[in-house]
């Protein structure tokens, strides 16, 4: 078994041949050559032009038994690869495109993520190579995967001929080819896939998510046919956010930043009105300290990150950086805790943390560093963390519903989908009705006594209520956390093929006021009323506490002006021109639903208000009644694999044992097809036990039976594909 080379030795490499990339990009994971290409135009730091680089891995019919060769082809685009002409020259049988498993086992790396880097000192004497003969001649400077789909480096064409040669052996070398030239001698048609994608129905996809007429500041792609990519140019396109250097991670721009501290703003003052304090602890834990709870660091095992250098001398213990605080706040808990009347003890903390995830990143979904605030609590008993537990689930359903405009289901996890080391976990649970996937939106766990016992951190009070006033009891715990996941379920369940749309509340403008009408006809004096008007009319707005700003960009169009707000997903345009103020009015467009209304000039803040407010009431009932629309009341079995290919969750009565939840996770995996490139398990997994489960037919005990197992079924429990 072979891995790929790790970019170090290929950065090694690169020193001792004297390579210099012209530039290395980190961005969202491209799934197709369009995908790539249109990505990298997408960034600003990319070279203007260049070419992209396609490898092809073939595997050749073999002798039963036999362990196959790869055949790697390396190419530039456009250039066409015959696999018939290409296996006739190298006398190798029926080259198929490999697949997915003889890729891992020889480079371990998916196929969007192969590249000439992919090859070192130990795969390229395991594999056949060949490479287009014009890359070394050519000028142009291309683009190539540095062992992953998220990322980019651009070389000149000697320069990745040079990196092959490198790994020549006597025995082993790289074979060049024409391909113009093969092409001609054995009267090749078009050519074999540039892609391990079926090329026409990739090509086909594209082309119908495409939207007709779209000008270069457009989205340019359908939500409905490419989710993903839509999702990846809404964000550029309405400023909210920069690749970074570091694969996975991002910059949040002021854009969303702003919806992020509209959040923690209205949290805050809900949480302080509860007792709860903020603090702040260091990044680092030890590792002595982080693996102190084998459950739950078993939970995010995978997933840490750690430091173990510090310049060039290496530490005696590696330290984490948290991927949650439980077991770096708690041995100060039970420093500070040395009494009944210590309690409640109730502390939060906004900061980031760190997961270092190897599935596709995607911007607020999955990435290996995102903002949150996590919530640690101390009790004396089971009931008052309990009643903490929902209070806090209440205030996270809110933030979803008052401010993004976006429904949630509450309830409790399963016991295998519960936090690590916990005794129950409460959620919110959201739904993106475009790829049919549920989405955990904010979790509120109650830890039970598990990280206060001895062999733990050993947070131990004496009993107020032990008549002999000798006795101790350990601390009842909750931990709770909301992440800038909320931004991402937002974008996707309000945006539209325009680019975002932003419910009034989170939106750092309300209101954008464009200056109309004025047109070479109208003199100074005239164009200088109208600009006054809209100046004056933020101020009012703003003297209304309603978030506005008046466009007096020069040398824009009103129309690209329009656009831009749009695709920023302002909730309100405001349109001013000379015919407006003689009639003492704007007109009013919603980005929700593009009505255009006049509205008088008097009382405008209240109007305007009163708009806005419906606005955001709007966005809610449509996207609740989607929602609603969604869930599905299952009680037999074939059910449940059409049910979720109809992008709809699985509601069903369920026996709630383990098992059985690993059993309808891998069943329903066999019979789906994958809808996500991004989130690829087609399996659907227990997403919510709800808290209401009177929206249901009752459950008859001894009578209703679990779908998946026929056992009897104890409550109504979500079921579906999730991110």
């Amino acid at each position: 078994m072979s891995t790929s080379a790790s970019l170090d030795s290929v950065s090694q490499s690169f020193s001792l041949l004297s390579i210099k990339p012209s530039a290395s990009l980190s961005h969202g994971p491209t799934d197709s050559p369009d995908n790539w290409r249109e990505t990298l135009k997408a960034i600003p730091a990319a070279p203007s032009s260049f070419e992209l680089i396609k490898t092809l891995v073939f595997k050749p019919k073999t002798a039963k038994n036999a362990t196959p060769v790869p055949l790697v082809v390396i190419a530039r685009e456009a250039t066409e690869t015959s696999s018939g002409a290409l296996g006739k020259k190298l006398n190798l049988k029926e080259l198929r495109l490999a697949p997915e498993d003889l890729l891992k086992e020889f480079f371990n790396l998916d196929k969007n993520s192969i590249s000439p880097l992919s090859l070192d000192e130990n795969t390229f004497p395991r594999v056949v190579t060949v490479v287009d003969s014009s890359i070394a001649s050519s000028s142009s400077l291309f683009a190539l995967h540095a062992q992953s789909s998220s990322s980019t480096i651009f070389l000149s064409g000697k320069e990745i001929v040079s990196y092959l040669q490198h790994l020549v052996k006597e025995d082993v070398k790289v074979i060049e080819v024409d391909f113009e030239a093969l092409k001609a001698e054995s009267g090749a048609p078009a050519a074999a896939p540039t892609t391990h994608a079926k090329p026409s129905q990739e090509k086909k996809k594209k082309e119908d998510a495409k939207i007709e007429g779209a000008i270069e500041i457009a989205i340019g792609v359908k939500k409905e046919v490419d989710f993903s990519a839509w999702y990846t140019n809404v964000l550029l396109k309405a400023d909210m956010l920069d690749y970074y250097s570091v694969s996975g991670c991002y910059i949040l721009k002021p854009w969303s930043y702003s919806i992020w501290e509209l959040i923690q703003e209205w949290f805050n003052s809900k949480i302080k009105e509860m007792g709860v304090q903020n603090a702040y602890f260091p990044m680092f834990v030890s590792q002595k300290v982080l693996e102190r709870e084998k459950d739950h660091i078993e939970g995010f095992s995978p997933e840490v990150a750690w430091v173990t250098r510090a310049g060039q001398s290496d530490l005696e213990e590696p330290i984490a950086i948290r991927p949650t605080s439980e077991t770096a706040m708690y041995p100060y808990y039970a420093k500070w805790i040395k009494s009944h009347r210590d309690l409640p003890l109730k502390l939060n903390q906004w900061n980031s943390v760190v997961r270092w995830e190897f599935k596709s990143p995607q911007p607020f979904l999955r990435t290996r560093e995102f903002l949150w605030q996590e919530g640690h609590t101390a009790h004396l008993t089971k009931p008052e963390a309990d009643k903490e537990v929902l209070e806090i689930l209440d205030l996270y359903r809110r933030v979803y519903e008052e401010l993004l405009a976006v429904p949630v289901i509450p309830g409790v996890k399963s016991e295998k989908e519960k936090f690590a080391g916990g005794l129950y976990t409460t959620t919110v649970e959201g739904f993106i009705p475009t790829s049919g996937r549920g989405i955990q939106a904010g979790t509120s766990h109650c830890l039970g006594q598990n990280f206060s016992r001895p062999e733990m951190f050993n947070i131990v009070v004496e009993d107020p209520n032990d008549p002999t006033g000798t006795g101790k009891t350990y601390v009842w715990q909750n931990s709770w956390g909301l992440s800038t996941r909320t931004i991402g379920v937002m974008v996707m369940v309000h945006g539209d093929n325009q680019g975002l749309v932003l419910p009034p509340r989170v939106a750092s403008i309300q209101v954008a006021i464009v200056p109309c009408g004025i047109t070479a006809k109208l003199t100074d004096e005239e164009k200088k009323k109208v600009n006054d008007a809209c100046l004056e009319l933020e101020v009012t707005l703003k003297k209304a506490s309603i978030r506005a700003k008046a466009d007096m960009r020069e040398g824009y169009t009103p129309g690209y002006k329009f656009n831009d707000w749009e695709q920023k997903g302002v909730p309100l345009r405001l349109e001013l021109g000379p015919i407006d103020l003689g009639k003492k009015q704007t007109i009013s467009v919603r980005r929700d639903t593009g009505v255009k209304a006049p509205i008088a000039l008097t009382d405008i803040g209240t109007s305007v208000q009163k708009l806005l407010d419906t606005v955001q009431s709007d966005m809610f009932s449509k996207a609740k009644a989607i929602y609603d629309s969604r869930l599905k009341e299952v009680t037999k079995w074939e059910d449940v694999v059409p049910t979720l290919d109809s992008k709809c969750v699985v509601v069903m009565p369920w026996c709630e044992q383990d098992k059985c939840e690993d059993d309808i996770k891998e069943r329903s995996a066999r019979g789906s097809e994958q809808t996500d490139e991004r989130a690829p398990s087609a399996g659907a997994k227990s997403l919510a036990i709800p808290f209401d489960q009177a929206r249901w037919t009752p459950i008859e005990p001894g009578k209703t039976k679990c779908p998946a197992c026929g056992t009897d079924a104890k409550r109504w429990t979500m079921f579906g594909r999730s991110y």
